[in-house]
C-alpha cells in the first residue's frame, strides 16, 4: 500500500500564540517535562495542581502558567528533537544528531527528491520533509506494516496532518521503480545489497547514505561501493556529542554524554560511465583480508537492473 495522493492540507508554521490543536511543553522547576495538545475546556492534571488549557490558548511562546497548585510551568512548543525523543516508537528511532548529520552532510535542499528505507517510526521522515518543504518529495518504504502505521501517525500528528511533500509505502525498497532522486537515504540491515538500485535511481551529483550500527556493516557497505564504481569514495563517520556543566567557574563535561549510535556513509554519484581517478592508500593487511574473505564466499544476489527501472513489481504498492 501507498500513500501517494498528495495532499492538501497546509503544514503547521509553529510561530504565533498558542491555539487549539497545537503541541504545548510543560516544563516545572526540576525540568521535567508533559507535552499536552491545547483543547478548549480541557485541563492537564498534575500532584501540583491543574492546569486550565484555556489558560494556555492565547499565550505567546515561551510563556510561564501557575497550575492552581502554585506550580510554575515554562510553556513551549516542543522541537522536533523533543517529539522524536518522547513520540510512540515501534522500530527505533534515528537520534536527532544522526538526523542532523543526515540533512547537513547530505545537503538535503528544499525542493529535493529524496528515497529513504526504512521509514521506522518516522522521525528521518519529519527531518527530511523539514528540509525539501512542500515543494520536495520523500519517498519513504517500510517493510511492516505496523511499523508503517506508527511512521504515519507520528509524521502526521508532528505536521498536524497529512505532509503534502511524503509518498509512505508499505513494501521493499528493492521493488522501487521510481528514479531520478536528489538522495538516497538507507536505513536497513544490507544497505550494500541495493547498491545497484541505488546507481540506477540516484542523479549525478547526487548524495547516497547509509546509516549501519557495527564496523562489519560499514566495511560490507564502503566496499560494495568501491567495487560497483561510478561513485566517489566513501567516507564514514559517527557523531558524538557531550554537554557541559556550567556552573559559573565551575565548568566541566557531563558525566553522561550521547555517545556511538550508529555510524554513517556517504559518496556521490558520478555521471554515467564515468569512474573516479583511484584513491592513492598504503598497502593494508586489512584490504587483503577483505579480498580473500571475498573469494571464499558466494556473492550476495542483488536486484536485476534493467535500464534504469528495477525489476520486479512494487509489493502492494499503489500507483501514484
Amino acid at each position: 500500500m501507498a500513500t501517494g495522493a498528495v495532499s492538501t492540507t497546509p503544514v503547521s508554521a509553529r510561530r504565533g500564540p498558542f491555539q487549539p490543536g497545537d503541541r504545548v511543553q510543560l516544563t516545572d522547576p526540576k525540568g521535567r517535562m508533559h507535552t499536552i495538545t491545547l483543547s478548549p475546556g480541557r485541563s492537564f492534571h498534575t500532584h501540583r495542581g491543574i492546569v486550565a488549557h484555556d489558560d494556555l490558548i492565547g499565550l505567546p511562546d515561551g510563556s510561564v502558567v501557575t497550575s492552581a497548585g502554585g506550580t510554575a510551568y515554562l510553556a513551549l512548543r516542543p522541537l522536533l528533537a523533543d517529539y522524536v525523543l518522547g513520540m510512540p516508537r515501534g522500530a527505533q528511532v534515528i537520534y536527532p544528531k544522526d538526523a542532523a548529520q543526515i540533512v547537513a552532510m547530505g545537503d538535503v535542499f528544499p525542493g529535493a527528491r529524496v528515497l529513504e528505507a526504512g521509514a521506522g517510526s518516522g522521525a528521518l521522515s519529519c527531518s527530511l520533509l523539514r528540509a525539501v518543504g512542500v515543494d520536495g518529495e520523500v519517498h519513504s518504504y517500510e517493510m511492516r506494516p505496523d511499523f508503517a502505521d506508527i511512521a504515519r501517525a507520528n509524521v502526521e500528528g508532528f505536521f498536524g496532518g497529512p505532509h503534502p511533500a511524503w509518498r509512505l509505502h508499505v513494501g521493499d525498497v528493492a521493488t522501487c521503480r521510481e528514479v531520478g532522486f536528489d538522495r538516497i537515504i538507507l536505513d536497513m540491515l544490507s544497505p550494500w545489497e541495493l547498491v545497484d538500485l541505488v546507481s540506477a535511481a540516484l542523479v549525478p551529483g547526487g548524495v547516497f547514505i547509509g546509516y549501519v550500527a557495527t564496523t562489519p556493516q560499514v566495511s560490507e557497505l564502503v566496499e560494495a561501493l568501491r567495487e560497483v564504481g561510478g561513485f566517489t569514495e566513501p567516507r564514514a563517520w559517527e557523531s558524538l556529542v557531550r554537554d557541559w556543566h556550567v556552573d559559573g567557574l565551575a565548568v566541566r563535561p557531563d558525566h553522561r554524554m550521547i555517545g556511538h549510535t550508529a555510524f554513517l556513509v556517504s559518496a556521490r554519484r558520478l555521471a554515467p560511465g564515468v569512474t573516479a581517478p583511484p584513491r592513492r592508500r598504503k598497502p593494508s593487511k586489512g584490504a587483503e583480508a577483505y579480498a580473500l574473505r571475498r573469494q571464499d564466499r558466494p556473492a550476495a544476489p542483488r536486484p536485476a537492473v534493467t535500464g534504469t527501472d528495477v525489476v520486479g513489481e512494487p509489493t502492494g504498492a499503489e500507483p501514484e
